[in-house]
């Protein structure tokens, strides 16, 4: 089985581009690097990947398309024989990639509808060390779905791209790996949806830090500050100008392959919060996506 090596990037259509693109810029703490055929490119200064944000504008809100990066073009046309084995339906063969980091890729749609793209062989960005402080993205950590058939839809993600199971709340939540990070991705019950986009931040101090630019950038906090139990992650989330929830976390466990024994946490409160701090909050709760995505099963353009 091969899998893809990395979440790479997450790409949204959006009401008020001036609105996210300034959001995600000035005050999340990507960077601009590059805009093509109406569609705006942000980086994180952390890591290498060439971007993590794709917005263009459009009448609805909706997801577009969700990047995996493969290791090496004989990985990525091993992952294309896996997706088309599960039956995916194909979106674009093994070609040139389109965006401003060239590479080669291939789209198809998973089960539910959300558009993937797999890539490789991106030009790579220069990155650097974040200095103390500075309470940015590291780079881009993972993604939650929501599914009528989550189950199903993780089993899916193991088949078609490579994907490990890391731990189970209950039946309710899976969480899947793809490289030593706990999960890049995980899927909740529900109508099919993006729940959230998660971002490393270097510290739980620098997400403390986060939190308050938010606060003093008139971004209301949608839930946390917390420490979830599967993952070990902190959290504290928000809502974008156009409605997207997004995440700052830090201290997401690494999985030693060789000794990793999957767990099913009973579900509760303090399983999703062991600090209890993100519920106690005034005005805290949980953030829920409960409508399909407008952007299923439409071909990227």
């Amino acid at each position: 089985m091969t899998c893809v090596s990395d979440l790479q990037f997450v790409a949204l259509a959006v009401p008020d581009l001036a609105a996210e693109r300034k959001f995600f810029g000035e005050t999340w703490g990507l960077v601009e690097v590059g805009e093509q055929d109406g569609r705006v490119y942000f980086a994180a200064e952390g890591r290498p990947h060439p971007y993590v944000i794709v917005l263009r504008e459009d009448a609805e809100r909706k997801t577009d398309l969700v990047g995996f990066s493969a290791a090496s073009r004989e990985d990525l046309e091993a992952i294309f024989q896996q997706v088309k084995d599960a039956g995916a339906k194909i979106i674009a063969e093994p070609g040139p990639a389109s965006g401003p980091a060239g590479g080669w890729a291939f789209r198809f749609f998973d089960p539910d509808g959300h558009a993937i793209e797999v890539l490789c062989d991106a030009r790579q960005r220069e990155f650097r060390k974040l200095a103390k402080g500075e309470a940015i993205p590291e780079g881009i950590s993972h993604v939650v779905f929501h599914s009528p058939d989550h189950a199903a839809l993780a089993e899916f993600y193991q088949r078609a791209l490579g994907f490990r199971l890391s731990d189970w709340i209950g039946d309710f939540m899976v969480f899947l790996r793809c490289n030593p990070a706990h999960h890049r991705l995980a899927i909740l019950p529900g109508p099919p949806a993006l729940n959230h986009i998660a971002f490393d931040v270097s510290s739980v101090d620098e997400l403390m830090r986060g939190l308050a630019r938010m606060h003093e950038n008139s971004i209301k906090l949608s839930w946390g500050p917390g420490r979830h139990t599967a993952g070990n992650n902190t959290f504290s989330y928000f809502v974008t100008p156009n409605g997207n929830v997004v995440e700052y976390t830090s201290d997401l466990e690494e999985v030693d392959e060789d000794t990793w024994q999957v767990t099913r946490y009973e579900p509760g409160p303090t399983t999703i919060d062991q600090w209890g701090t993100g519920r106690i909050i005034t005005g805290n709760v949980p953030h829920a996506e409960m409508a399909p995505d407008k952007g299923l099963w439409q071909v990227p353009a």
